[in-house]
């Protein structure tokens, strides 16, 4: 079968945010663009704007197996470029996160990721070339507390990562990690869902904590130097077209700010800092 002529990437977590910012302004570039939702009525909003939209869940293998092969079939087994990107959290303190919880954030922010990645390396490495690139957070180096759920998933996603990055020397497969700060999208919103189903914060003995978290969690202001999703599609465009992709593209500024912090100052002094925040 004919390569197709226009470049391919498979997006993943497109219902909005930064997804759909990625799908639309990829497409624009002129890349065949897979926006993936896991959601079916998401997908068919964005069949109605063009989009090819696989259903793929994280935590739902059978769709991840389905999305892909639909996605191979339509490119004739070629894929030029993955994005990872759908993810979710769970405030709450690490002492009053059921082990539950962290067994389902980990199937989504994690091993889905995972068992995705894994499928797409034999499409790419046939072509000898390729780029994956892993929609990481600011949280994936530099820890915060009331997050600890999330910290775990992106913490393990770096470790995995940087390790495939160097197995894949030489392949002519490139792998990369964007770590962005606050961005613009519903990821609060969810956050409040998933805090609701999983954290009974009135038995806690912190339950005076709670309050005040739930007072940021529940407002819908911007948060401080919060950018629009348009500027990790930037660091995704440049890490699926130029010929030396970087290995991390950190946006925002506490992204960066976090990293030179972590690496100049004691891990005490970091803890009463980031506590403060």
């Amino acid at each position: 079968m004919p390569r197709p002529a226009a470049r391919s990437i498979l997006i993943t977590g497109c219902s909005s945010g930064i997804g759909l910012d990625a799908a639309t302004t990829l497409r624009e570039r002129g890349w065949t663009v897979f926006a993936a939702c896991r959601k079916l009525s998401d997908c068919e909003a964005l069949r109605a704007q063009g989009f090819s939209a696989p259903l793929l869940d994280y935590e739902q293998p059978a769709t991840i197996s389905t999305a892909l092969d639909e996605v191979l079939a339509a490119t004739g087994g070629r894929l030029d470029a993955l994005f990872n990107n759908g993810a979710y959290a769970i405030p709450g303190l690490v002492e009053d996160m059921p082990t539950d919880a962290l067994r389902a954030i980990f199937e989504a922010n994690f091993f889905g990721w995972h068992d995705l990645t894994r499928r797409v390396i034999p499409a790419m490495r046939a072509e000898r070339s390729g780029r994956i690139v892993q929609n990481s957070s600011v949280l994936g180096y530099a820890a915060a507390p009331w997050r600890g759920a999330y910290n775990a998933t992106k913490f393990a996603l770096e470790g995995l990562t940087d390790t495939l990055r160097m197995e894949m020397r030489g392949t002519g497969l490139h792998v990369s990690l964007i770590e962005p700060g606050p961005i613009t999208s519903r990821f609060r919103a969810n956050a409040r869902a998933e805090f609701e189903r999983w954290i009974d914060w009135r038995a806690s003995p912190r339950r005076a904590d709670y309050e005040v978290l739930m007072h940021r969690l529940y407002r819908d202001d911007t948060a401080r130097f919060e950018l629009p999703p348009r500027t990790v599609t930037r660091a995704l465009i440049h890490a699926v077209e130029s010929p030396r992709p970087r290995a991390r593209y950190r946006v925002t500024i506490p992204s960066t700010l976090a990293m030179a912090m972590k690496r100049a100052l004691p891990t005490r002094a970091m803890d009463a800092l980031v506590s403060k925040s």
